[in-house]
């Protein structure tokens, strides 16, 4: 056959796959009148998640199989995500502007379909859920390098909310800039989040730039499009957005650096069998307090993932923990240790039970 002859053929099957869409969207918005009807979530992001593994699985076991695997899930989480338009326009705030790996986040998250709100800072994307002006927030919560992110830790304390789902993101830190020469780069903007995770490599090839502090690296892309012989570290989509080249790539100090994010609202999610809980906790300021606690899940049988201390509001030099263990917290020894863990502890919240996460997107 001819190119003209298999061009007649790929027209042919992208009118069928328009058609297929159509139907798939027609079946999505009768589900949404039922869920509607028995007052049901629109969103099911246990669903979602097992859906998306079924396909990817599918088309992995098929030896004959040309179409990538690894295409899957980006091609039908925007299928998700527009049918999901037809039934409840998810509302999603992040940190923004476009372009910080927050937005980045979000939209592997939702997909194109939702309708995406920005904030200035993390605490502000999460207290939009808080306000019921979004339904859901995406703020990153803990990074391999740095550790947890005070901001979001600092707002599951203080808002009633729940973590739905977490997911961890390969973050690939990039120098932007017009300058190529590094040498006559002065200044150097960027969130001192990825500040941090570059510190090596700034030291070691911008040493006499001064280091600039931005509200996200999204914004400091735009400050360093303004600023003659300047650069910023951010993500590739901040380069595109302000007109800047991509002076190095992966300038992080460890070449595994990753994010993990969660996904926030006012419910957490149902029982899968892979899931953990995330709960913060503090003791009285007497000897012993700390391991009595933690004694609480060894006698239970249950693994810790992360603990991590955070100053506690208000009280000087006394501290709460932040608490990652497997397990669902309507599994029966979770829920043992959480009611045991209550009279050992002055104050335990759980600030969610959900799925881990699969491998880094």
């Amino acid at each position: 056959m001819g190119i003209e002859e298999l061009r007649g053929d790929i027209d042919a099957l992208d009118d069928q796959i328009v058609e297929l869409l159509d139907q798939r969207a027609r079946v999505a918005r009768a589900i949404a009148d039922e869920k509607r009807a028995r007052s049901l979530a629109a969103h099911d992001p246990e669903r979602e998640r097992a859906l998306l593994e079924r396909l990817e699985k599918s088309v992995r076991e098929r030896t004959d199989a040309v179409f990538p695997a690894s295409a899957v899930r980006p091609v039908f989480r925007e299928i998700l995500s527009a049918c999901l338009s037809l039934q409840e326009p998810q509302t999603v705030a992040y940190m923004g502007p476009p372009g910080t790996f927050s937005h980045i986040a979000a939209q592997t998250a939702f997909g194109l379909g939702a309708r995406y709100v920005e904030t200035v800072t993390i605490g502000g994307a999460i207290d939009k859920v808080a306000r019921g002006t979004a339904s859901y927030a995406v703020a990153p919560i803990e990074n391999s390098t740095e550790g947890g992110v005070s901001a979001t830790l600092d707002a599951l304390i203080e808002l009633d909310l729940m973590i739905q789902r977490e997911f961890v993101i390969q973050v690939s830190q990039c120098l932007l800039g017009r300058e190529r020469d590094l040498t006559k780069i002065r200044r150097v903007y960027s969130h001192p989040q990825p500040l941090a995770q570059c510190r090596q490599w700034l030291a070691q090839h911008t040493p006499t730039a001064e280091i600039v502090t931005s509200s996200s690296t999204a914004a400091a892309a735009r400050e360093a499009a303004l600023d003659e012989g300047a650069a910023a570290i951010g993500s590739s989509l901040s380069a595109e957005l302000n007109g800047l080249e991509i002076l190095r790539q992966n300038i992080q100090d460890r070449a595994e650096n990753a994010t993990r994010f969660v996904v926030v609202g006012k419910t957490d999610a149902v029982r899968t069998g892979r899931d953990k809980t995330s709960l913060v906790f503090s003791t009285s300021h007497v000897r012993g307090a700390l391991r009595r606690a933690l004694e609480t899940f060894d006698a239970a049988g249950l693994n810790l993932t992360r603990i991590e201390s955070r100053p506690a509001a208000g009280r000087r030099w006394e501290y709460v923990f932040f608490t990652d263990l497997e397990g669902h917290r309507s599994d029966p020894e979770v829920a043992q240790a959480i009611e045991q863990l209550r009279h050992a502890c002055s104050t335990v919240k759980v600030l969610g039970s959900y799925p881990r996460a699969d491998a880094p997107a």
